[in-house]
């Protein structure tokens, strides 16, 4: 009997390894059809007759949508499930671009930038589905790859935009051949093994302890390689059963009434609004707009410093995107380097960062610039994985998806501010913003320097508070 459980969670192992290799298509295809739009953009709304003024209210539209419906749509997704909400999603982000692709005039235009302003966090999503999916020592692994599969999607997409919009009516084409895109991520989705990941209530209540259930060393290994709680999970049946108890009813908690999704919604965003994790909050936030305050007037400053023409500094863009989707793979292999000590890899890949962010305001050559642009793109990738794995630690994998929710909204307020912060800089030379940006990330180093030994004691209190309960 013992063989047969045995049996059975190997599969559903399986089944699980499955679903992340097609979650990895699924953030390929988003930002691929995704950026075969975003560069044409600017020039449609151009084409349709409006305003530089109009113009730069319209494409605000995206970005302040997005500010307040993350954190809500990522909250949503931990009430009724990742299935459901990834589906509409997808469907309604289609219905978007679908929309785009008849965009004849600007009431058109911004008609269809509402749903994928409201819906486009598919990404997010996934992330969390993800983090449900995996141990808590194998999340930054595989977000790195999934980071990776998105960006090469992201750097492809323009090449492929680029080609359609030179013959008639590319721009249109290229929102269509978008739309459907979605529409296909939206029935790979739909087709994912679901029941598989599924552990049923009784297979945890039948016994008192989970180790039980398999005695055999490698089947035990990958059941907890498919779990969805974190590497102490194991310890604790009670825990196992109530996890997977919530999440069989959040898979059935879309036949709940429309008011009682809204107070759950509510609920999990004001258990973020009210934690303390403010600081990694303003981390996050610090180093995105210094990040962006870093590329904001990337291709001005290197024709004002260095006469460099904007075909050279095109190539030097793309160089450090390919470098920054192929630094996904090194997540993994870093962090077992660090020893999934998270924090000290977040103050490093901080600091590197805030020195390469120096080191390019003050490059005498472009030489230095290729040199800085090389790890830049490493450090950040790094530094991204981070903030969102802290951010699950400390929150909890139960509100993943209301935690990476609230985490894209504050890189959305980064946003907003970057572009101000940086007209403002240039006022004063071409290397302001990224002097600005030097400023920052030398705020988060410090504030991470100051709050890291409080992390530290609260996990020494909490492992000693689990050695109590065992």
């Amino acid at each position: 009997m013992n063989n047969q459980k045995c049996r059975n969670r190997f599969h559903k192992a399986r089944g699980r390894t499955r679903i992340i290799q097609c979650i990895y298509v699924v953030g390929f295809m988003d930002l691929f059809g995704v950026s075969m739009i975003i560069p044409l953009l600017s020039h449609h709304v151009k084409d349709l007759g409006a305003s530089p003024t109009v113009a730069g209210i319209v494409g605000s539209t995206y970005g302040i949508l997005q500010l307040f419906s993350s954190t809500i749509v990522g909250s949503w997704s931990d009430v009724v499930g990742r299935r459901y909400s990834l589906l509409t999603c997808l469907l309604l982000s289609a219905l978007g671009y679908a929309l785009l692709g008849m965009s004849t005039n600007i009431a058109l235009f911004v008609l269809a930038r509402i749903p994928v302003g409201l819906f486009k966090h598919s990404l997010s999503i996934c992330r969390a589905l993800l983090s449900d999916l995996v141990s808590q020592s194998e999340r930054p692994l595989v977000m790195g790859h999934f980071n990776a599969a998105s960006s090469v999607g992201f750097i492809l997409g323009p090449v492929v935009g680029g080609y359609l919009t030179e013959h008639e009516g590319g721009f249109y084409t290229s929102s269509f051949t978008c739309a459907a895109i979605f529409i296909i991520n939206a029935g790979l989705v739909w087709m994912l093994p679901w029941s598989e990941t599924l552990v049923h209530c009784n297979d945890t209540n039948s016994s008192n302890n989970s180790s039980e259930h398999c005695h055999d060393n490698h089947c035990h290994k990958s059941a907890q390689n498919g779990s969805y709680a974190n590497d102490n999970s194991e310890k604790s049946s009670g825990a196992l059963q109530n996890h997977y108890a919530g999440l069989r009813w959040r898979e059935v908690s879309l036949l709940q009434p429309a008011w009682r999704q809204l107070s759950s919604v509510g609920s999990k965003i004001h258990m973020v609004a009210s934690s303390d994790m403010w600081d990694l909050f303003l981390v996050r936030l610090l180093m995105a707009i210094a990040i962006m305050l870093y590329y904001s007037n990337f291709s001005l400053a290197m024709e004002e410093r260095f006469s460099l023409k904007p075909k050279m500094t095109g190539y030097l863009i793309s160089y450090s995107s390919t470098l920054g989707a192929l630094a996904g793979f090194l997540v993994g292999p870093v962090t077992q380097l660090y020893r999934n000590n998270m924090p000290a890899l977040l103050l490093h890949s901080t600091v590197l960062t805030c020195l390469l962010i120096f080191l390019y305001a003050a490059a005498p050559s472009v030489w230095q610039v290729l040199l800085t642009s090389t790890f830049f793109a490493i450090s950040t990738t790094i530094g991204r994985t981070c903030v969102t794995d802290l951010e699950l630690q400390r929150g909890g994998v139960q509100a993943s998806g209301t935690l990476i929710g609230a985490g894209q909204s504050v890189t959305a307020v980064g946003r907003v501010l970057a572009p101000l912060l940086s007209g403002l800089a240039q006022e004063f030379s071409p290397c302001g913003p990224p002097s600005l940006g030097v400023f920052l990330a030398l705020s988060a180093v410090g504030l991470l320097l100051i709050r890291i030994p409080k992390w530290d004691r609260r996990g020494m209190t909490k492992a000693a508070k689990l050695r109590v309960a065992e």
